[in-house]
């Protein structure tokens, strides 16, 4: 059996689409909305193919018209595209990511799968490093083969006891200084991490036809085509923006 696992998708289509594995069944870890501008697509894409999805924080935030509100980083993308988010949704796509459970547990070709968007303590906002201390705390009492979380943006798989801990990093706006589409396949032979080149310069495109600040569209693009924001001194919109789990949880 191949599975794949998408996560962090973000409302960028042209990343989402590059990814051409065959799969038996498909899993999805959350936000798929904010920081790009064609989130309609992106749930289109999650109803068709994902069989199991689970809410994250940009999700459960667009869904309930939460507008957010920062100077800097990726807490003012968060609310500069927010707006747009809410805009272009209908009532369905709000349900659909307002009826999304925040876990699911799911047995797949023998193998018991814990799925939550942060942690299984914090399911929508906790920050979690690669580390087996912290998770053996998070773990604890769970009884899963494999725990597959997102969030963080960042790829990484962590053995925790008898348990693999599975980031499969952010499709639409990954943060670990490779720009390219991140995902993850588990196979009978284990977790794989996989990357694809996509076309950054139509999602760049996208994000500017939408009109956002100057300010927005220069982050935004430095993001997309480095796959990191440099942090900065001085009060110029983007002070401390990298700081994990800053703007509550709204990384």
């Amino acid at each position: 059996m191949r599975i794949l696992l998408v996560s962090d998708i973000h409302a960028n289509p042209f990343a989402l689409e590059a990814i051409r594995e065959e799969f038996d069944v498909c899993l999805c870890l959350g936000d798929l909305v904010d920081y790009n501008v064609e989130a309609k697509p992106c749930i289109d894409w999650v109803r068709r193919n994902a069989r199991y999805v689970v809410r994250g924080n940009h999700d459960h935030g667009a869904a309930q018209r939460v507008h957010i509100q920062g100077v800097g980083g990726f807490r003012y993308l968060t609310g500069v595209t927010r707006a747009i988010t809410i805009d272009r949704l209908g009532e369905p796509d709000r349900k659909y990511l307002a009826d999304m459970p925040t876990s699911v547990m799911v047995t797949l070709n023998g193998k018991r799968l814990l799925l939550v968007h942060a942690t299984p303590r914090d399911p929508m906002d906790e920050f979690a490093p690669a580390e087996v201390d912290f998770w053996k705390r998070r773990l604890d009492g769970i009884d899963a083969d494999y725990v597959c979380v997102g969030h963080t943006h960042i790829q990484f798989t962590l053995q925790v006891g008898k348990t693999t801990v599975i980031n499969p990093g952010s499709v639409g706006l990954p943060r670990d200084g490779d720009p390219r589409a991140a995902y993850a396949l588990i196979t009978d032979d284990g977790p794989v991490l996989k990357r694809v080149e996509y076309p950054i310069e139509e999602a760049i495109a996208a994000v500017a036809r939408t009109g956002l600040p100057d300010q927005a569209r220069l982050l935004l693009t430095e993001v997309l085509r480095t796959g990191k924001l440099e942090k900065r001194n001085g009060n110029n919109g983007s002070n401390g923006e990298l700081r994990a789990g800053d703007g509550n949880g709204l990384v």
